[in-house]
């Protein structure tokens, strides 16, 4: 980056803001979300300068603009920091506009008010009240920007955007706020409300004061602000492969219409993911069809292969197609699947396993239907034994899914078996899996663990007696025999036994809502007859197979239980 392309200097809000230049948050920027939490945060800082005593200045962090001329600045970095400073300049406005029409010292409080507006907000037309502002929001916020906030009108609450709402909150919250504040000062200074209110913008503007990074160039804009963000400032990675798209087509002069279309469609595509979930799915779409990447490592690569507006559009259509399959399996809910394959999807978010998305996103695009619902049960069966149960490290299994990814989305692997045989290398053996479920805790206090466990128990009862059992359901739970709090008539059990042996598989069984509340915490001995009476093969089996409990019988059970889960959690080519 050329140096004579760029600058750096400390500016306060007020030289900022204050001498003539203006301000655009170019039309392809996230729109205004800033929520009370970061509202209160600036306010306590700006009553932190403007106190006696407070602090003579306040540090506002980086503003990255780009600009050819010095005199007007898109805004590539800041834009909620502006927008929001300048809704508190709004709101102090608001108040001597209250003020005048309160008869209060109407033609002083008229002078205050224009100059704030003219020094800090811009020209306002006293015939058609059309601003001609300092500051141009985004092609989202820019219309209520201009139309409503800027002229202190009316300010309608129906049929506008989230972000539009946002901003209408953020100026109501800031007009209580300095109203509240210059009250405060007339009572406890005996200061005049309307000299309070130009005080608090002027000290306000004169003690902020930011690190601004200037650049002609607007890709080296866009390098500055992925820079700060490898840094840790606070950027959506979202927001930033979009802006970086955008400087492709602009780089290469592209026609008004592509800009408006990938504009378009990518609002469309953040809207269906939101954007936090939008970096995950530009992940697995990206290892499904190109290389492996890590989450850190994403807008790098990308950047590096993505390079030209055919470039783009080719990420974009892909994005699009992959979209379906991606959302198929966080939500599948909502989705078009049919039962069984919403089901195996469920399995796999209540697992939290998400390493062989890239696989099954290559797998739906290229697969026959068949193959692919063989290739998505497989993934759950491999889920079960590899991660829930054997608890093995995901980053060889991770890498394992890629490959066979790879070879999908090239066309090397065109149907499940071969898919299957490759990743042959993460399905743990039947010994293994065994030994490992004869061994298994889990502690059913946390809530998805404990979906999991009725999961297991309804699966394994299914495999007993061969009755289905919705694990969701209500009518049932899942009954500690070993209580998790023991009292009378568990004292073979010491402390430490209690919490090595109450959440193991084998002391763990499914019971009617009723019976379970009225065993409780009772000794075996008046458990046996309830189980014993139980509609649940498994359950009643622990009535008939054993005299006590103890130790011995639960590592007992949990073992006879594992041979019972090869059989259910099971492929049969790699088995």
């Amino acid at each position: 980056m050329s140096a004579t392309n760029f600058k750096t200097e400390n500016n306060t809000y007020r030289k900022l803001i204050g001498n003539g230049l203006t301000y655009s948050i170019p039309r392809f920027q996230r729109d205004y979300s800033w929520t009370d939490v970061e509202w209160e945060d600036l306010w306590t800082d700006i009553l932190g300068t403007i106190q006696e005593g407070g602090e003579p200045a306040h540090y506002m962090g980086y503003l990255v603009l780009q600009s050819q001329d010095e005199k007007s600045f898109d805004v590539i970095d800041g834009q909620q920091r502006l927008t929001t400073l300048t809704l508190i300049v709004l709101a102090a406005l608001k108040n001597l506009n209250r003020l005048i029409e309160e008869k209060n010292q109407p033609e002083r409080n008229k002078q205050r008010m224009d100059q704030i507006r003219q020094t800090y907000i811009g020209y306002l037309d006293p015939v058609t009240l059309v601003s001609r502002s300092k500051l141009t929001l985004n092609r989202n916020n820019d219309g209520y920007f201009q139309t409503y906030l800027v002229p202190m009108g009316h300010l309608p609450q129906r049929g506008f955007r989230a972000s539009e709402h946002s901003l209408r909150k953020a100026f109501e919250w800031f007009e209580k706020r300095v109203r509240e504040h210059a009250r405060d000062r007339v009572k406890n200074a005996g200061e005049d409300e309307g000299v309070a209110l130009a005080t608090l913008v002027e000290t306000m503007s004169d003690r902020l004061f930011f690190t601004v990074i200037s650049v002609t160039d607007e890709l080296n804009a866009y390098k500055v602000f992925e820079t700060l963000n490898a840094r840790g400032v606070r950027l959506s990675s979202t927001d930033l492969l979009k802006n970086y798209l955008f400087s492709v087509l602009h780089r290469e002069n592209e026609h008004p219409h592509e800009m408006k279309v990938l504009e378009d469609r990518w609002e469309a595509m953040v809207t269906r993911l939101g954007s936090e979930s939008f970096p995950d799915f530009l992940r697995v779409h990206w290892i499904s069809r190109r290389s492996f990447v890590r989450q850190s490592e994403l807008f790098k690569t990308i950047r590096s292969r993505v390079a030209s507006r055919e470039a783009v559009f080719e990420l974009l259509r892909g994005m699009e197609e992959d979209m379906d399959t991606y959302l198929a399996l966080t939500q599948p809910e909502a989705s078009q699947w049919p039962a069984d394959l919403k089901g195996y999807a469920r399995d796999l978010r209540m697992f939290s396993v998400r390493q062989p998305f890239p696989l099954i996103v290559a797998a739906h695009r290229r697969f026959a239907s068949g193959d692919f619902e063989s290739l998505l049960r497989s993934c759950v069966m491999i889920s079960f034994r590899y991660n829930v149960i054997g608890s093995q490290p995901t980053n060889e299994q991770e890498r394992v899914y890629y490959a066979v990814a790879q070879k999908t989305s090239n066309g090397e692997i065109v149907q499940a078996a071969a898919a299957l045989e490759a990743m042959k290398a993460i399905y743990p053996s039947d010994d293994a899996f065994k030994a490992a479920f004869s061994e298994k805790i889990i502690r059913t206090s946390n809530s998805r663990n404990l979906r999991i466990v009725r999961y297991i128990l309804c699966a394994l009862e299914r495999q007993a007696g061969g009755q289905d059992y919705d694990f969701e359901s209500d009518s049932f739970n899942v009954e500690h025999i070993l209580p998790q709090n023991p009292e009378d008539g568990w004292e073979t059990f010491g402390d430490e036994e209690v919490d090595a042996m109450a959440y193991r598989l084998g002391n763990m069984c499914l019971l009617a809502k009723g019976a379970n509340k009225d065993i409780g915490n009772a000794s075996f001995s008046v458990k046996k007859p309830v189980l014993a009476a139980s509609g649940f093969d498994l359950t009643r089996k622990i009535a008939e197979d054993n005299a006590d409990w103890t130790p011995d019988r639960i590592a007992a059970r949990q073992k006879s239980l594992a041979k019972f889960a090869t059989t259910v959690w099971r492929i049969a080519q790699l088995s």
